[in-house]
């Protein structure tokens, strides 16, 4: 009987110890996207050649500075908008474009200008509610001027809050998923 009860103890505490070594560790919900690669394609309504910014920073918040490429936009034309957002730290890399305009709902690109710059854009892409995505966009361009000209992706923003669908991010709330700035010229 002695025997018996020092077994049936091993054998609790052996359980015990592989049941607690197990950690169910839950999946984490819809985490934030990695995008290292922002492609921003501007093609004249009217016809002629697209022009192209881009943002690449492959190590992220690492070591090495992003490399920008800025623009020079025609004077009083209408542009097609497109972005392609990437994760090249895979290989191959992660279209994050796909996965923006699945989750419509839950992103918003926002564009923000310096008020020297002679430039309008209007949102062309809506998510199933019926608000704005932004991976399309118009742009046109008024008289020759330069500035900056910022575009940031937030992740869940409030969409139904006020100016937000608008493209005012003031009230958006979020999290950002990438913010870039460019340097434009128009002539």
């Amino acid at each position: 009987m002695k025997n018996f009860k020092i077994y049936t103890l091993s054998l609790i505490l052996v359980l015990a110890l592989f049941s607690s070594c197990k950690k169910d560790t839950p999946e984490p919900e819809n985490e934030e996207e990695v995008i290292t690669t922002l492609i921003y394609t501007l093609t004249p309504e009217a016809g002629g050649n697209s022009v192209v910014f881009s943002f690449r920073d492959l190590d992220g918040d690492g070591g090495d500075a992003p490399v920008i490429i800025n623009g020079v936009l025609a004077a009083n034309t209408v542009y097609d908008t497109e972005i392609e957002l990437l994760n090249e730290a895979e290989n191959p890399a992660e279209d994050i474009t796909e996965e923006v305009e699945e989750e419509g709902d839950e992103h918003q690109l926002f564009y923000a200008q310096t008020a020297d710059l002679d430039m309008a854009f209007a949102y062309v892409d809506l998510d199933d509610d019926g608000n704005p995505i932004g991976l399309m966009t118009k742009l046109e361009t008024g008289a020759a001027s330069t500035g900056m000209y910022r575009i940031t992706l937030r992740h869940e923003p409030s969409k139904s809050a006020n100016g937000v669908s608008n493209g005012d991010i003031t009230n958006a709330g979020g999290s950002t998923d990438i913010e870039v700035t460019f340097d434009v010229e128009i002539q």
